[in-house]
């Protein structure tokens, strides 16, 4: 039953946009992941509430990602020049790059070492939810590319940076004497999460700069993903022999599943979910090329692009996809245990390597090509 899980769904979102309207350096995306975390680790995410927790963290959150490509224009990214796009695009391409092999080297799944990479390089939480969600495949034995683990952990990751930054990258810009516009664009170029951004920006008067640099990174979420997906060899359908007659599986799967897992009324017919599949190990091969959720994405992006979006509706829009997102995230906040994120000292140290990463390549680009 999927009530239970939606109503607290919608209490916590009521209480992120509170929050955020007390304190707007608290974004509702941080609130709600924090307030998911903490449901769970107070025992509170229990097996009624999780089937509507497991819909709002897959197909509220491909909504969400849907209606973010509508505020994205490709001309209006275009139009900040050819410095400030080599700038995202270096900067985004360098740290996803080379935090995978840095996660390596610490001992860390490759799983979280991805997601760690899209969360930091593209636009936090969001990203990781979106890569996460088209990850679901089996891997090299068996074991699924990105697990639930690895995102509760990414999101940890996320958050703590990213919310460090509103305080770190106003201090170090007047430590560093930048010029508003630089810090418009490293802002941008640098923060995790597009509120996080936007607290930077109102604060120091580069709030469009800020935001136009931010929507630009996110606007290389779809290929990120599409260019994962393509890589990513999942392991063949095993041929084992012919098993033996088994009695029927029950209805529901077992163990229960956690926010994301696949089973009822967590499938999306033809995205990816419960049920045989491409992405799956009793499927017929490889996932789709693109996931239909980036997919439209991508033609979100095109439809505003195109000034094909209603004025009415690109200004409720934002309010719209923070409120959706705000759920999804306070669902994938469930998965969070913090005890494992207290001992997972490497992936908070792959965060940092992350985090420092994107800020230093970014950082370098605004000062030689602005």
């Amino acid at each position: 039953m999927l009530l239970p899980g939606l109503v607290a769904t919608a209490l916590a979102v009521i209480l992120s946009l509170a929050v955020n309207r007390l304190v707007p350096a608290l974004s509702p995306a941080v609130v709600a992941v924090a307030a998911g975390a903490l449901l769970a680790n107070l025992g509170g995410a229990g097996p009624r509430l999780r089937p509507g927790l497991a819909f709002a963290a897959r197909r509220v959150l491909r909504a969400a990602i849907v209606l973010l490509g509508l505020q994205i224009a490709v001309p209006q990214v275009l139009a900040m020049g050819w410095p400030t796009v080599a700038v995202v695009v270096t900067a985004t391409g360098v740290t996803f790059w080379l935090t995978p092999p840095i996660g390596r080297r610490l001992g860390l799944p490759p799983g979280t070492s991805l997601l760690v990479a899209t969360g930091v390089s593209v636009c936090g939480a969001a990203a990781i939810a979106a890569m996460h969600d088209a990850t679901r495949v089996p891997g090299p034995g068996g074991r699924p590319v990105t697990t639930d683990d690895d995102a509760a952990a990414a999101l940890g990751v996320v958050v703590l940076y990213g919310s460090a930054a509103i305080v770190a990258v106003p201090l170090a810009a007047s430590w560093l004497g930048l010029s508003p516009a630089q810090l418009g664009l490293w802002t941008g170029a640098a923060v995790h999460e597009v509120a996080q951004v936007a607290a930077i920006g109102s604060a120091s008067g580069v709030l469009a700069t800020a935001i136009t640099v931010k929507l630009g990174r996110v606007l290389l979420l779809a290929p990120l993903v599409a260019l994962t997906t393509t890589t990513t060899k999942p392991t063949p359908a095993v041929a084992a022999p012919a098993p033996m007659p088994a009695p029927p599986a029950p209805a529901l799967a077992t163990p229960a599943a956690a926010p994301g897992a696949s089973g009822p009324g967590t499938s999306c017919p033809g995205v990816g979910g419960g049920g045989p599949s491409a992405a799956t190990p009793g499927g017929r091969g490889r996932p789709p090329v693109m996931p239909l959720f980036v997919a439209g994405f991508l033609g979100a992006v095109a439809l505003r692009s195109l000034g094909l979006v209603p004025r009415p509706v690109t200004a409720v829009l934002p309010d719209v996809t923070t409120v959706l997102m705000a759920a999804a995230l306070f669902a994938l906040g469930t998965g969070i245990d913090a005890r494992k994120l207290a001992r997972g000292g490497r992936v908070l140290l792959l965060g940092g390597i992350a985090t420092g990463l994107l800020a230093a390549v970014s950082l370098a680009g605004v000062a030689l090509l602005t």
